[in-house]
């Protein structure tokens, strides 16, 4: 069952530095990636730089629509004002559908700020133990959201570009 994390880092480039970190995992299949995103906020920057990473299988499972409107969530719509609260909670309502709960967005919200990075995945197929050990000593915080098989089917289903 594949499950969607969302990693913070202290720095902005942190998020890039452990993605390139789990690819060199995945190419000795210690580790699935599916899919995966970086958000980057530059210290002094008003809102992130968000992007896709490529697939290490292909075509991303989820896809850029997944991702764009998840950030659009958690890190612009929030600039945006309450004329849009309407919207906002009907998006947010719709993410829940798949998993992503109302908590998983706040303290992804709340973490996730100037200075820092966080890396989003949907992996599969975790070495626990050796994934843990290349990080050792990395400064970093896991904010996790588990998704049940239909939860993740239905998020493929729905976002996926297959």
């Amino acid at each position: 069952m594949a499950s969607l994390t969302a990693w913070k880092f202290d720095t902005p480039d942190g998020a890039d530095q452990a993605l390139g970190k789990l690819e060199g995992l995945a190419k000795q299949q210690l580790i699935t990636i599916e899919d995966a995103a970086v958000v980057s906020w530059p210290q002094g920057k008003k809102k992130p730089k968000t992007h896709q990473a490529a697939s290490m299988t292909g075509a991303g499972a989820l896809g850029g629509a997944f991702w764009g409107m998840l950030f659009g969530l958690l890190f612009f719509i929030p600039f945006l004002g309450m004329a849009i609260g309407a919207a906002v909670g009907a998006l947010a309502g719709h993410f829940t559908d798949y998993g992503i709960s109302d908590d998983f967005i706040e303290q992804v919200r709340s973490q996730v700020t100037q200075g820092t990075s966080a890396l989003f995945l949907l992996t599969d197929q975790v070495t626990i133990d050796k994934v843990s050990d290349a990080f050792k000593g990395t400064k970093m915080i896991l904010i996790q959201s588990n998704l049940s098989a239909e939860q993740e089917a239905a998020l493929k289903a729905a976002f996926g570009e297959e």
